[in-house]
């Protein structure tokens, strides 16, 4: 069957393509809208605004860093005052009613539905109009992302959630409505029904009963389970989602260019360090515990009073191995570096001078071939998705 082009399959999957109002509105100013959309639907969603906590979807959380900021911005609180009905830039959104406490009719009104009749507004309150009510294609959009089962691999799958946890805080990676771009394969990241989700694996081609290609996927959500739903149900319940988005890929490069860009550095070196601290889990796992950073100076100045800096483990390290490198972005770099051996980075915390308890970063426990091995996939651009596998000691892609 001749492929379709993009209008052609917006329309196949009943999107409506009508133009775009043209707006009077600044670039800035409509993302602040945008945002605050996303926050607003959150609200109507579950009845409060958005929280902060560990325990908390990553949506949410940055949800409520976004609010944090939009209540400091004061341009914001201008052009946010007509959307802003439930109070949520001065911190005094609605606190849901005591469902026990109220009668009948107060009832209805809480969830919307009234008695009156007369004009066309009428509609809005007429108890035979019932208002957010999804449509039956909602519904099976709905039912085709929530049949899923614990995944029992999750453990490999987790750190790469962690990480890009970190790259959406970081910038790296972006969120996007899902429209234009309809592709779903191997890799790709989405946001839908409130959840990340991870595309591990998609199935052989199968002809759907339109006749049309699908495929059949696994798709491992951030909570720990997974589905084997359809590509086409997918992109179904993504369109109907309002708050359903696509990742952008992550932005590794480029990480040697021509042209600087402002968080460059002329030259730089990785440096591998091996910590001499008689902690005993670092003495006894010695030769496989390394410290990667990245420095534009020289290491050895990096490293001199090691032994009083919590972050080298109060102690004097040596240096292993170093890999020059010129006009790299040290933020892209170490983010790399964090996302491909994040499920080795070892959970270790020390006291610092003062008794104060310190948890630090970026030691790995990994053997130096395999940092080796990264360095130089770095280099070819092939590091792309790779990760270690602790059990193994080796870089591999995520079984799918």
């Amino acid at each position: 069957m001749a492929e379709m082009d993009d209008d052609e399959l917006l329309d196949a999957l009943g999107v409506d393509l009508a133009p775009l109002k043209a707006s009077s509105r600044t670039p800035r100013e409509e993302r602040i809208i945008a945002g605050f959309e996303d926050i607003l639907r959150f609200h109507q969603a579950h009845g409060r605004a958005p929280l902060h906590g560990e325990d908390r979807d990553i949506f949410e959380r940055l949800y409520a860093v976004r609010l944090e900021q939009l209540r400091t911005l004061p341009e914001a609180q201008v052009l946010l005052a007509g959307l802003d009905s439930s109070g949520l830039l001065s911190g005094a959104a609605a606190i849901p009613a005591d469902v026990d406490a109220l009668d009948e009719d107060a009832l209805l009104a809480e969830l919307g539905i009234g008695v009156n009749e007369g004009d066309e507004s009428a509609d809005q309150n007429n108890i035979s109009v019932l208002r957010h009510v999804r449509s039956s294609v909602e519904k099976r959009a709905a039912e085709a992302i929530a049949d899923r089962t614990p995944c029992a691999d999750f453990e490999q799958f987790q750190p790469l959630f962690e990480q890009v946890e970190r790259e959406l805080k970081a910038g790296i990676r972006k969120t996007l409505r899902f429209g234009r771009d309809t592709s779903i394969e191997a890799g790709n990241y989405f946001i839908v029904g409130g959840q990340l989700a991870y595309v591990a694996d998609v199935g052989e081609p199968i002809k759907a009963p339109n006749g049309e290609s699908d495929a059949r996927l696994r798709v491992i959500y951030a909570n720990g389970t997974q589905s084997n739903l359809l590509r086409r149900s997918l992109q179904r319940a993504l369109y109907k989602d309002e708050t359903g988005r696509r990742l952008t890929d992550s932005d590794m490069g480029p990480l040697f260019g021509d042209a600087p860009e402002p968080d460059d550095i002329e030259s730089g070196t990785i440096y591998v360090l091996r910590s001499l601290s008689d902690q005993p889990f670092v003495a006894e796992h010695r030769e496989l515990i390394h410290k990667i950073g990245v420095t534009g100076g020289k290491v050895e100045t990096r490293i001199a009073n090691a032994e009083k800096d919590a972050t080298y483990l109060l102690a004097e390290v040596e240096i292993v191995a170093t890999y020059k490198l010129h006009n790299i972005n040290r933020t892209k770099l170490e983010n790399i570096f964090h996302r491909v051996f994040g499920a080795a980075q070892i959970n270790l915390v020390i006291k610092d001078r003062f008794g104060n308890s310190v948890k630090p970063k970026e030691w790995f426990l990994v053997p130096l071939p395999v940092i080796d091995e990264a360095v130089q996939r770095i280099r070819e651009g092939s590091i792309t998705d790779v990760i270690y596998d602790p059990g193994t000691a080796r870089l591999g892609f995520p079984k799918g």
